[in-house]
């Protein structure tokens, strides 16, 4: 193969990538999807994910998986949440990603583990993340994690539990 047929077939799934998560972000935020739309932000946050794995990094994979994992378990499928969670997790230890992809990665898991049911495995899940949360260097990151791990259902009793 030629190297200018590997840039194009690389540009290709870069592009794709990009497109499909955006796509799928889109769709996350849009409060009134139809049945149609989910299984599109299901196979959109696939192709994503495939796409990077083709040409990105570990840090594409890890964020891939990431969203792959809140895409169910805004769904309400917590097993397989809890399956890309831990695959983005892996990922972060594996390759010594920190601050705001680890937080991240424990915020999936809880929020997977929230869906499911494990309130145990949520509770200290999101301990986790907001340890991790608390060592993001950048305010504005620190900031926007800070307003996502929030949404996890209970997690304002999970605060006050803890406080008591």
């Amino acid at each position: 193969m030629s190297e200018e047929k590997k840039m194009d077939e690389k540009e290709m799934h870069r592009k794709f990538a990009i497109k499909a998560f955006n796509s799928t972000w889109t769709l996350l935020d849009k409060t009134d999807r139809t049945k149609e739309e989910d299984l599109a932000m299901i196979h959109m946050a696939h192709a994503s994910r495939y796409h990077w794995g083709q040409i990105g990094t570990p840090l594409n994979f890890a964020r891939g998986d990431w969203q792959v994992a809140r895409v169910y378990a805004v769904l309400g499928f917590g097993v397989m949440s809890y399956k890309y969670a831990k695959s983005c997790l892996d990922l972060c230890e594996e390759h010594d990603f920190g601050d705001f992809d680890l937080a991240f990665a424990y915020e999936a898991l809880a929020r997977a583990s929230q869906v499911s049911g494990d309130v145990t495995n949520a509770s200290g899940y999101i301990r986790l993340a907001k340890d991790a949360g608390e060592a993001i260097e950048k305010k504005e990151d620190q900031e926007y994690f800070f307003s996502e791990l929030s949404t996890i259902p209970g997690y304002e009793d999970y605060l006050a539990a803890w406080n008591k």
